[in-house]
């Protein structure tokens, strides 16, 4: 004889948000996030070592404990006019993976604000129109301090081509 008796449901566990904490800066009006796992540290401006043949976005070298590290002009690379160097100039040390290789860059960015924790529940993916900046590198949007915030996919943002203009890759 059949039973009538439901199975039991197993109890519904409650979803919980995965909170990333990022470093946001300022490149133009907009601000950024970038993951603190790939940030180094954060540099005051400092003299660059120009090299010639570089791409225009590469505006030089930087040593970072005896390292040679390519300072990336985001400014340059986002399509925007050269930054200014100004006293909230600042130069942040990454760590980006293209294809198998884990490389260190020095990316020039016009301010940097602060570390922030952003729930992955509140970072949207990025819009299919509206934006002038290639979607593969934007893993979101998210908001922070009542502000939109664009938060980066670094990993995505540079191509080999790229780095092996910088030398970074040989």
């Amino acid at each position: 004889m059949p039973s009538s008796v439901a199975p039991a449901k197993s109890p519904k566990r409650p979803v919980l948000d995965e909170s990333v904490q990022y470093l946001t800066c300022g490149v133009g009006d907009e601000t950024f996030a970038i993951q603190v796992a790939q940030v180094r540290e954060v540099l005051d401006i400092c003299p660059f070592n120009r090299v010639p043949n570089l791409p225009p976005f590469v505006r030089g070298m930087i040593d970072v404990r005896g390292e040679a590290v390519p300072v990336i002009d985001l400014r340059i690379k986002f399509g925007m006019a050269p930054a200014e160097i100004t006293d909230s100039t600042r130069i942040m040390v990454l760590e980006v993976v293209v294809g198998t290789k884990s490389l260190v860059i020095g990316a020039l960015t016009d301010r940097v604000f602060e570390v922030t924790a952003l729930d992955s529940s509140d970072v949207a993916p990025p819009p299919d129109i509206g934006s002038h900046w290639r979607s593969e590198i934007i893993r979101g949007i998210g908001h922070c301090h009542g502000r939109f915030v664009i938060v980066l996919n670094l990993n995505r943002m540079f191509t080999m081509e790229d780095l092996m203009s910088t030398g970074e890759c040989r």
